[in-house]
């Protein structure tokens, strides 16, 4: 089995009839239609799955032999993989949060910063979640400023570190 990228997860059920609440990782969320078949993380069950709505950010969907609320409900937490070789390809300057976590964190001046273990999306665009070295953590923007260079095929990416306000605490304790 070759690399795979997570695409959803089953959130919940939607009615009394096997329709689930999916979380859906794709670009546009009804998207993850277009990818069915989709199977469990272990790759030991595959799932027909077809979009029949959307609901407070999160797509409805049957799957095949899923037919009654409890059967669904068995599902909740289901995480949804797809080949990798099954997503479109990726313009030169897109990346798969997946083709980011684990990449080596460099400063500018080339000097080793920590690894990306997470990627996130809190509503005001992707942030690179970055384990520090020794210890530590540090959020950074996944912008052109914050991060002027990834290099996927060789492991690592540029990080220019944000400079964080003073905390008031430091300030009136003449920054101990």
């Amino acid at each position: 089995m070759g690399p795979r990228v997570r695409v959803g997860v089953i959130a919940g059920v939607h009615g009394v009839r096997g329709a689930v609440r999916i979380k859906s990782f794709t670009e546009e969320p009804a998207d993850i239609g277009y990818y069915s078949p989709v199977e469990n993380e272990a790759g030991s069950v595959k799932f027909r799955l077809k979009v029949t709505g959307e609901v407070k950010g999160l797509v409805i969907a049957t799957l095949d032999g899923v037919t009654d609320r409890d059967a669904a409900e068995a599902l909740k937490g289901t995480e949804l993989w797809v080949a990798r070789e099954r997503l479109p390809r990726l313009a030169e300057d897109e990346f798969l949060y997946s083709d980011l976590i684990g990449l080596v964190a460099e400063g500018v001046d080339g000097k080793r910063l920590g690894i990306v273990k997470a990627v996130a999306d809190y509503g005001a665009g992707d942030v690179l979640d970055i384990r520090l070295e020794p210890k530590g953590d540090m959020m950074v923007p996944f912008t052109q400023a914050s991060v002027p260079e990834v290099d996927i095929a060789g492991g690592r990416l540029v990080v220019v570190p944000p400079v964080y306000a003073p905390d008031e605490n430091e300030e009136k304790s003449g920054g101990a």
